[in-house]
């Protein structure tokens, strides 16, 4: 009776079964249902679609709905399209990825000290950066004038960390290389080879037909996207696409019509301490056991997935415009399709316990820690607070698709814990 009780309150898809479409539409379905997912989803297997469908609304002034061709922008996923456009610059002999900042930007400080490759693989030491410029209205010699300024984190080339920086400096080489706008460049030698002709780069002027509206949370729920100044946060973000045209460069990907089988040896291998590719992550944590090569992407109401298993043949990717964690919708997506258990999205709701039961909850859980502190059981740090909705189980305040449940063993010790994420569990024990 318990167990029946169990798949009722939290239901759960079991594949294995034929029809994946199926479980792969009512996931989402509950993803918007649960969780005002609004975006679009595109899961493909073998060349095959399995999933291609629109959620949400474009406008939400005008009631609008998104649709299959409507554009959203990418945020991060931005940075495989510049990672290309300097392979191609590099195939054509026009610089090499030894070239230092130096040869382009002489006045950058350090720049004899890093390279193309330290730019690509985020090995240069250079900062993750730009909110604040991003959102100004500084005109783009301005704006260079305040990056320079930024310290490095490391001495370049000596360890890994993500940055925007590097990824903004890459789309001026590009320009400076080729003689075209950054935009121009990428519509010529990657977007119109690969028939992406929904896909292009934000400006601050152009009317782009079918482009969604950005939406991020605030206190009072959803508010208009802030300004944000295309012109100069650029090359680390600013492309947008549709996920049918995304699945047109995966499906690129596999060939060698825009990237020869050199070059992409290049982009797909693992650099520096994070493994970071050029303009991808390789095998990251999230990688279920299976060859992963992903790219995610967010900033302000915009979040992206972008998610090739490569030895499987997957493709999955996600596009938000309200800031929905695509992310981990995409986790969850590409789980059904690799054959393990599901845990719909549902409703949670907190409840009070005597929180002296977190004294047996605390500790480190491989690379995790459950902390207390003031009565509050948290994950990892004190921003992510762990909410109650069982004795056991706790859902994270920031994303309640994320829950821990801790597991007693024989003695009643809590030396483990499951780990759910986008609906799929993990079970990690206690150090």
């Amino acid at each position: 009776m318990k167990l029946i009780l169990l798949i009722l309150v939290f239901p759960i898809l079991i594949f294995g079964q034929k029809d994946i479409s199926a479980n792969l539409a009512k996931y989402m379905q509950a993803q918007v249902d649960v969780n005002n997912f609004s975006g679009a989803v595109l899961v493909k297997k073998d060349g095959h679609v399995l999933l291609q469908k629109a959620y949400g609304l474009a406008d939400y002034e005008w009631n609008i709905k998104n649709t299959i061709d409507t554009k959203f922008q990418l945020a991060s996923v931005t940075k495989q399209f510049t990672a290309t456009a300097i392979l191609l610059l590099v195939e054509k002999g026009k610089l090499s990825l030894d070239d230092k900042l130096s040869t382009f930007f002489p006045d950058y400080p350090k720049a004899d000290s890093v390279t193309i490759h330290m730019l690509l693989s985020h090995t240069s030491g250079l900062a993750m950066g730009f909110k604040d410029i991003a959102l100004s209205s500084m005109n783009k010699d301005s704006a260079y004038a305040e990056i320079k300024k930024m310290p490095y984190e490391f001495s370049p080339g000596m360890k890994s960390s993500y940055s925007n920086i590097g990824y903004y400096l890459l789309a001026k080489i590009i320009e400076k290389v080729s003689g075209e706008k950054y935009a121009v460049f990428l519509k010529k030698n990657i977007f119109e080879k690969a028939g992406m002709n929904n896909t292009g780069v934000s400006n601050n002027e152009s009317i782009v037909e079918k482009k969604a509206r950005v939406y991020c949370h605030s206190e009072n729920g959803l508010m208009l996207n802030p300004y944000i100044n295309w012109e100069i946060n650029v090359g680390h973000d600013g492309v947008y696409s549709t996920v049918e045209d995304l699945g047109l460069w995966d499906k690129a990907l596999y060939g060698t019509d825009i990237l020869s089988t050199q070059m992409k040896k290049l982009m797909f291998t693992p650099y520096g301490t994070e493994n970071w590719g050029y303009g991808f992550i390789i095998n990251p944590f999230y990688n279920q056991g299976h060859q992963l090569i992903a790219h995610d992407g967010g900033f302000f109401g915009t979040i992206t997935s972008f998610n090739r298993f490569t030895d499987d043949k997957l493709f999955v990717t996600v596009l938000s415009n309200n800031e929905s964690f695509s992310h981990i919708i995409s986790y969850g997506l590409s789980a059904i399709v690799l054959g393990k258990e599901v845990e719909l999205p549902y409703k949670h709701h907190q409840i009070v316990i005597d929180t002296s039961l977190y004294d047996k909850y605390i500790g480190q859980y491989d690379k995790m820690t459950i902390l207390k502190m003031d009565g509050k059981l948290y994950f990892n740090n004190t921003e992510m607070e762990l909410i109650p909705e069982s004795k056991t189980k706790f859902f994270r305040a920031d994303n309640n698709d994320r829950t821990v449940e801790f597991i007693p063993d024989s003695k009643g010790l809590y030396n483990s814990i499951i780990l759910t994420k986008g609906g799929v569990k993990e079970v990690i024990k206690r150090n």
